[in-house]
């Protein structure tokens, strides 16, 4: 999930953002944000407290330290296992239309979006709006109606976003796809327990890339007539895919 907010944050949101990084990430939930100051470098150094990892989507290229004084942070992030990624080139700079435009990848990349706050006309409406499009849970933070800071949140909250007041309620939502998510994965694990030596040794044979029965036959030491009946078994349980030209492989 991600966790954005503005820059200019106050010390309260900044706190928030590292405490429900912090609990999220030692329950297991991965942390994306933007890597600048403010909510999104406290959400990454929550998630590194809690022992998880954390994913920076920069808005410059990924040979570029911006911020400047997060140096010690990036390094961090890639020393707990995280990433930092980048649609820009090598080389670069950060400038007015490439943190908007690297909005989507921060929504596109969560199951869901937190805004923790951020002004009337912050950039982070951008990614909460990212999220909306691509079908993306918009969870925020209510905030004091006289602080500036938080009238962009407020707003999410008027036109529909989730109002959240701690971590629990945001890890209530992940639970249901956490759990397709494992039962997808248990039927996966179930599929590869089933196979029979001939299956085996007939994926054994194959490659990420289509290959045709008789290339099969040969590798396999099998009569095709074997091999097409193998094919279709685990054509059904999604473990094979069949491309043009009667060629087929692993999915």
């Amino acid at each position: 999930m991600a966790i954005v907010g503005s820059r200019d944050a106050s010390l309260a949101g900044e706190q928030r953002a590292f405490e429900w990084a912090l609990w999220l990430a030692r329950r297991g939930v991965a942390i994306v944000s933007g890597f600048a100051r403010g909510i999104d470098a406290a959400a990454h150094r929550g998630a590194l407290a809690g022992g998880g990892r954390t994913v920076a989507v920069l808005g410059c290229g990924p040979d570029v330290l911006y911020p400047r004084a997060h140096g010690a942070l990036r390094a961090q992030v890639l020393d707990a296992g995280g990433a930092i990624l980048s649609e820009f080139p090598l080389g670069t700079r950060p400038a007015r239309w490439t943190f908007p435009r690297r909005n989507r990848l921060i929504s596109g990349l969560s199951h869901g979006v937190l805004v923790v706050q951020a002004q009337a006309r912050s950039g982070t409406l951008i990614t909460a709006r990212c999220a909306g499009d691509q079908g993306r849970e918009v969870w925020a933070v209510p905030g004091a109606p006289e602080d500036p800071r938080a009238r962009g949140t407020n707003a999410l909250l008027r036109q529909g976003a989730r109002l959240v007041e701690n971590p629990a309620e945001v890890l209530e939502d992940l639970v249901p796809w956490a759990g397709a998510r494992q039962r997808d994965e248990g039927a996966c694990a179930q599929a590869i327990a089933d196979q029979s030596d001939e299956e085996k040794n007939l994926l054994a044979a194959m490659e990420h890339r289509p290959v045709d029965i008789d290339t099969l036959a040969l590798r396999a030491r099998l009569p095709v007539t074997a091999i097409a009946a193998l094919l279709l078994g685990l054509e059904l349980r999604g473990q094979v895919r069949r491309t043009e030209g009667m060629r087929f492989q692993r999915s």
